[in-house]
């Protein structure tokens, strides 16, 4: 009779470190990220405003009530489905060679990314908060803004 052959797990691989996250020069490139940003929202917005209007005629007007909310629902929008994308990053944060992961270096989902750019947009809209939001970025070693540190996101070099 054959003796049984023993099986042995196979060893696990060991836990590799967690790559530090490049976060040189991201400040810069993040205002030309932004103006790209807009320039995207604003033909987007232009075409979402455009049907609203079509659609109003055709619904006795109803739906331009929707036209005063479209516009933040378009940036969120934008920026849920494509941080929250496979590229993990805007059309403008592509061209400035950015993307956006978690603290921890994953992808980050739709909701953070939606909520990510809402803080971003009350932060611009009032100058003491945008103050505030840039002064962390200058301030931090990883060059974090404030509406990074609350969501848990941090642009880093694609």
């Amino acid at each position: 009779m054959s003796q049984p052959s023993s099986y042995r797990q196979p060893a696990a691989p060991m836990p590799e470190e967690r790559r530090l996250q490049d976060t040189r020069g991201v400040l810069g490139s993040r205002l030309f990220a932004w103006i790209g940003d807009v320039v995207v929202l604003f033909f987007l917005t232009w075409i979402v405003l455009v049907l609203l209007g079509i659609l109003g005629i055709v619904t006795f007007g109803l739906t331009w009530l929707l036209m005063g909310g479209a516009t933040i629902a378009v940036a969120l929008g934008y920026a849920a489905l494509t941080i929250g994308g496979r590229k993990q990053a805007t059309l403008g944060m592509r061209m400035a060679g950015l993307r956006v992961e978690t603290a921890s270096g994953g992808r980050p989902e739709a909701l953070a990314a939606a909520v990510h750019a809402l803080f971003f947009y009350v932060a611009a809209g009032t100058v003491g908060l945008w103050f505030l939001d840039i002064l962390c970025g200058i301030v931090r070693e990883d060059r974090r803004l404030g509406h990074d540190l609350l969501t848990g996101l941090v642009v880093v070099r694609a």
